[in-house]
C-alpha cells in the first residue's frame, strides 16, 4: 500500500503537468487558468448542495433510529471530492467530478468494501446493546442506560471539594483551577 501511495504521489503531479501543458497549447495561458478557477467554483458549489443533502439525510436516519450509513458514506466521498476539486489539475478535477455521482460513489464504496472484507486485516465486533423493537433498549456491559441532561450552573453555585461535605478544595491541587 505504502509503494502505490509513493506512484501516486509521483504520478499524480506529473499527469496534471502533462495536460496543463496540452491544454495551454491548446487555448493558451489564460483560458487554462480560468478553467481551473471554474471548475473549483463550481465544484464548491455542487459539494456544499450535496454536503447538506447528504446531512439531511443523515439526520433523517438518526431521528429513525437507523444508522446513517449511507449518508456518511457520501459524505466521506463529498470531503475527498471537494479536496480534488480544490485542487488545481484537469486530471484531479475529472476524479473529484466522478465522485459527485451518487452512484459511482456507492458502487466505489462497495468495492472498498470487498476489498477489506476479503483481506484479514479487519475484524468487526458486533454489540447488542443500542435500540431494540419497540424502544425498550439494554445496556451495555456497565448495565442499563440511564437518560439524563445536563444542567449548566454559574461556579458560585458549585459546590467545592470532593468530599461532598461542601468543604472547599484547595485551588492549588485541583487540576481544574490552574
Amino acid at each position: 500500500m505504502p509503494f502505490i501511495a509513493l506512484i501516486l504521489f509521483i504520478a499524480v503531479p506529473i499527469i496534471e503537468i502533462a495536460i496543463f501543458i496540452q491544454v495551454g497549447d491548446l487555448i493558451g495561458l489564460w483560458p487554462t487558468l480560468g478553467c481551473i478557477v471554474l471548475t473549483a467554483v463550481i465544484g464548491a458549489a455542487l459539494i456544499r448542495i450535496q454536503g447538506f443533502a447528504a446531512l439531511n439525510q443523515a439526520q433523517k436516519a438518526t431521528a429513525r433510529d437507523e444508522l446513517p450509513v449511507e449518508p456518511v458514506i457520501h459524505g466521506v466521498f463529498l470531503l475527498i471530492a471537494g479536496a480534488l476539486l480544490l485542487t488545481p489539475g484537469f486530471f484531479t478535477d475529472t476524479i473529484g467530478f466522478l465522485l459527485l455521482v451518487p452512484a459511482l460513489r456507492l458502487s466505489f464504496a462497495r468495492w472498498i468494501w470487498s476489498r477489506i472484507m476479503a483481506s484479514d486485516r479487519v475484524n468487526i465486533h458486533m454489540s447488542t446493546s443500542g435500540p431494540r423493537p419497540g424502544g425498550a433498549r439494554r445496556g451495555g456491559p456497565g448495565g442499563p442506560i440511564i437518560e439524563g441532561e445536563i444542567v449548566e450552573e454559574d461556579e458560585d453555585d458549585r459546590p467545592r471539594g470532593g468530599s461532598g461535605t461542601g468543604t472547599p478544595a484547595p485551588r492549588g491541587n485541583s487540576p481544574w483551577h490552574r
